[in-house]
């Protein structure tokens, strides 16, 4: 297992399709995901600290966790089949439960969980990006740093 960090969620183009953007903590390697917009909405809000005027599912799995006291330990992305990413939500108890990975990465950036992800799946989607296309990545970034969860959905 590697662990990852959440670079931000994006709208890719021209199929206007969001992704969440994962990248290795100690390598080169960065995995997209593609979501949906409910959920890269709830990344970003979680990223950007906005606290919804009603709470958001994740917001509400969050608090469910603290009130019974079963933390959330690791949210582990395990495994992609024909472009389909997946995970599990690992408690502090023991109990592993199957997740969507844009659903888990939205209640661990909530909890403070560390995201970890499986080295396969790192090998099979992860995109290599060398230390000479790091402006490419640090443009990225910047759009990261300007994008608001209303550019995701406006309905919410």
């Amino acid at each position: 297992m590697r662990e990852v960090d959440v670079m931000g969620v994006r709208v890719e183009m021209p199929s206007n399709q969001p992704i969440v953007l994962l990248r290795e903590v100690t390598g080169e390697r960065y995995l997209p995901i593609w979501i949906g917009a409910v959920e890269a909405t709830a990344i970003a809000f979680a990223q950007q600290g906005v606290i919804p005027p009603r709470p958001l599912t994740h917001d509400l799995m969050k608090d469910v966790l603290e009130a019974t006291g079963n933390p959330l330990a690791e949210v582990r992305i395990t495994d992609v089949k024909d472009g389909v990413f997946f995970a599990v939500l690992v408690f502090d108890s023991g109990v592993e439960v199957s997740a969507r990975p844009s659903d888990s990465i939205a209640l661990a950036l909530r909890t403070g969980t560390r995201i970890v992800c499986e080295e396969s799946v790192l090998d099979e989607a992860g995109l290599a990006v060398p230390a000479e296309q790091e402006d490419e990545v640090e443009k990225f970034r910047e759009f990261l740093d300007h994008v608001t969860p209303e550019d995701f959905d406006a309905d919410l």
